[in-house]
C-alpha cells in the first residue's frame, strides 16, 4: 500500500444513492407480492450488499492513499466488516430461497435485516471476549506496576460494559411475550440497544485496524525532519523508558534513511516543561541525542508544547521557518501513532508517523485510551451516524410489524 498518493478526498455519496435505490426496489417487490417475491428480495439484498461492501472497501483504500490519519479510516473499515457479515448470511440463504421461493415470504428477508445488528454482536463475540480479557489482564499488570489510578482501571470498566451490554441484550432478546404490540415494543428496545452497541463495536474494531496499520507503517526514506513527541521525564530530568523508545525509533529511522538515500534528517525535539519536571522534555531529548552522537546542528528544540496537538502545531512553526516544503515524519509510541497523525492533519501538516514498541501490558489499556480520545472528537459526525443507525433499525422494526 502506498500512502499519501492522492490529492482528492474519497466520498461515499454513491453509497447513499445505492441505498435509496435498494429501498425503492425492495418497496416495489413487497408491494407487488407473489410467490417469488422473497426470491426477488434476496437478489436485491445480495446485489446491494455486494456493491455496498465494494464501495466501503474501495473508500478505505482510497482514504489511506489520501490520508491514513482520518476518522473516515475507522468508519470505512469498521462498517465494511459489518456489511460483510450481513452479506455472508444473505448469500448463504440465497440458494434455498431461489430453489423453493414459494416456501418463503418477504417478511423473512426483512426480519433478518432487522436483527442484523444483534447477529453481528453474536458473530463478533469471540473478538469482544478476547479483547475484554486482554484489557483486564493489561489493567491488572498496570495496577501492579504503576499503582492505583483511574486510567489504569479504565480498561476493566470498558470490559464490563462490553460483556455486560452483550449479556443484557441477549437476555432481553430471548424474553419476549405478550400481545403483538408488546412484542413490537420489546423488539424496538432490543434493536435500539443493538444499534448503539453496533456503532461502538464498529468504531472499536475500526480504531484497532487503523491503529495497527498506522503503527506498522514505515515513512518513505526522504524525510527532511523527524519530530519526536515528548511524554514525560524521570525525576532526575532524563527520559523515561517510553520516551527513550521514541527517540531510539527516530534515530533508527534516520540511520536507515541515510543508508538508503544518503539523506540525513533534522530532529525536532517537541515537549515543554511540566510543573514536576527538572527540565523541558525537549532539552532532555536533545541531550539524549547529543550523547548518541547526533550533532547539535541537526537538532531543533520545541519547548512550549504541553500536549500532542501543541507538539504538532509548534513543531510545524519551527519547520516551516526553516523549509516550507519540508517532508516530515514523527516518532511516538506505537499505540499513539494514529491519533498523533490526526493532530498533524488538523494543523495542516502532512507528516508520516512511526511507532516505537512498548511493554505488552501497556498496549491494550493505552489503545482504549486512544479509542476514548477519538470518541471525543468529531462528535457531530459520530452523533449523526449513531442516530442514523438507531433510526434505521427503528424503521425496520416498525415495517416488520406493519
Amino acid at each position: 500500500m502506498r500512502f499519501d498518493t492522492r490529492d482528492k478526498k474519497p466520498k461515499l455519496y454513491g453509497l447513499l444513492l445505492l441505498t435509496a435505490l435498494a429501498v425503492i426496489a425492495l418497496g416495489a417487490v413487497f408491494l407487488r407480492g407473489g410467490e417469488r417475491s422473497a426470491a426477488a428480495a434476496i437478489v436485491v439484498m445480495d446485489v446491494y450488499l455486494t456493491a455496498a461492501l465494494a464501495m466501503l472497501v474501495a473508500a478505505f483504500f482510497r482514504q489511506m492513499q489520501y490520508n491514513l490519519y482520518s476518522y473516515n479510516t475507522i468508519i470505512y473499515s469498521g462498517f465494511a466488516l459489518f456489511v460483510l457479515s450481513v452479506l455472508a448470511v444473505y448469500l448463504a440463504m440465497t440458494p434455498t430461497i431461489l430453489e423453493n421461493p414459494e416456501l418463503y415470504r418477504e417478511r423473512g428477508i426483512l426480519s433478518f435485516l432487522t436483527s442484523s445488528a444483534s447477529w453481528y454482536m453474536l458473530l463478533s463475540s469471540p473478538y469482544l471476549l478476547v479483547f475484554s480479557v486482554a484489557l483486564c489482564i493489561s489493567n491488572i499488570a498496570l495496577l501492579r506496576h504503576e499503582g492505583r489510578r483511574f486510567v489504569n482501571v479504565l480498561g476493566i470498566i470498558l470490559s464490563v460494559l462490553i460483556v455486560g451490554g452483550f449479556l443484557l441484550h441477549w437476555r432481553l432478546d430471548y424474553n419476549a411475550s405478550g400481545s403483538q404490540r408488546e412484542v413490537m415494543i420489546h423488539d424496538l428496545i432490543c434493536n435500539t440497544l443493538a444499534a448503539v452497541y453496533l456503532y461502538f463495536e464498529c468504531m472499536l474494531i475500526g480504531a484497532t485496524i487503523a491503529n495497527v496499520i498506522a503503527a506498522r507503517r514505515e515513512p518513505a526514506p526522504d524525510r527532511d525532519f523527524v519530530i519526536i513527541l515528548g511524554c514525560g521525564l524521570r525525576p532526575d530530568g532524563t527520559p523515561t523508558p517510553l520516551l527513550r523508545g521514541r527517540i531510539d525509533r527516530a534515530i533508527a529511522f534516520a540511520e536507515k534513511q541515510r543508508a538508503a538515500t544518503g539523506k540525513e534528517p533534522t530532529f525536532v525535539t517537541s515537549g515543554g516543561r511540566g510543573s514536576d519536571e527538572a527540565v523541558s522534555e525537549s532539552a532532555a531529548m536533545k541531550q539524549y541525542l547529543l550523547d548518541r552522537g547526533i550533532p547539535a546542528d541537526r537538532i531543533v528544540e520545541e519547548d512550549r508544547s504541553t500536549n500532542t496537538f501543541e507538539n504538532m502545531a509548534f513543531s510545524k512553526e519551527k519547520i516551516m521557518a526553516i523549509d516550507p516544503n519540508a517532508k516530515v515524519a514523527y516518532s511516538t509510541t506505537n499505540y499513539h501513532v494514529f491519533r498523533s497523525g490526526l493532530f498533524a492533519r488538523r494543523v495542516k501538516m502532512r507528516a508520516a508517523g512511526m511507532g516505537a514498541g512498548t511493554r505488552w501490558y501497556f498496549w491494550p489499556n493505552a489503545a482504549v485510551r486512544e479509542f476514548v480520545g477519538l470518541l471525543t472528537e468529531h462528535r457531530g459526525k459520530q452523533l449523526l451516524i449513531l442516530c442514523g443507525l438507531i433510526a434505521g433499525y427503528i424503521l425496520l422494526t416498525l415495517l416488520l410489524y406493519r
